[in-house]
């Protein structure tokens, strides 16, 4: 394995704590909804993300681009999105599974002291084309590739992410003004978690719980 930005080689050696803390890290990790206010410094966020960027991505391209929303107005429009979609997700129930979704708590955007939102850059320079020609969505799934490795770093700093997806694309690229070309992958709350749990709240909530791997592996 070279290390990033050098010739040297590079080959870590991992030992079992560390492999029974990773797996540890892989159960903990949870899609955090309830945050305190304490702020997030800014040199751990920058750090974060720059761990974060050490995803792979298709040809080299790291195609995601990244939006610190700070403005005050605008994380208002945001919000003011997320709750006009998400009341029309909860009119697409039944009268009872609609009064439970009411319930579940579906986003931070109100507690959580750093908000990110994340895009995609459908044509980058970068990469030159490189491994996307037929499959153009692995420049989408890269980006996601770096949002996960960034929850992960994040976790490992006892910080939380919760990914709010009840949102209209297109209202938050113009709430944002970037490049009408990019594609919205996601919009990340970050901040340290109100309380800590190893079990999805949608579980403890009674709306899904996770199904056995089994029922999601084949064989040919």
């Amino acid at each position: 394995m070279a290390a990033s930005g050098s010739g040297e080689t590079y080959k870590p050696a991992f030992s079992d704590k560390f492999r029974t803390e990773f797996e540890g890290l892989l159960r903990w990790r949870r899609d955090v909804r309830r945050f305190r206010r304490d702020a997030v410094k800014a040199d751990t966020l920058n750090h974060l993300l720059e761990l974060a960027d050490l995803a792979p991505s298709v040809g080299n391209s790291q195609p995601w681009r990244i939006v610190a929303v700070e403005s005050a107005a605008k994380r208002a429009s945001v919000v003011s999105s997320f709750e006009a979609e998400n009341a029309a997700a909860a009119s697409a129930y039944d009268d009872e599974k609609a009064a439970q979704y009411r319930q579940l708590k579906l986003a931070g955007l109100k507690e959580a002291p750093v908000h990110l939102a994340v895009f995609s850059e459908p044509n980058p320079d970068q990469g030159h084309g490189l491994g996307r020609m037929t499959m153009p969505e692995t420049l989408a799934y890269s980006t996601v590739s770096m949002i996960h490795t960034f929850w992960l770093a994040a976790r490992t700093e006892g910080i939380g992410v919760g990914w709010v997806s009840i949102l209209d694309p297109e209202k938050i690229g113009e709430i944002l003004e970037v490049d009408p070309k990019w594609q919205f992958v996601a919009y990340l709350c970050v901040g340290y978690p109100e309380e800590e749990h190893i079990d999805p709240e949608l579980e403890r909530a009674r709306w899904q719980s996770r199904s056995p791997l089994d029922a999601r592996l084949f064989r040919r």
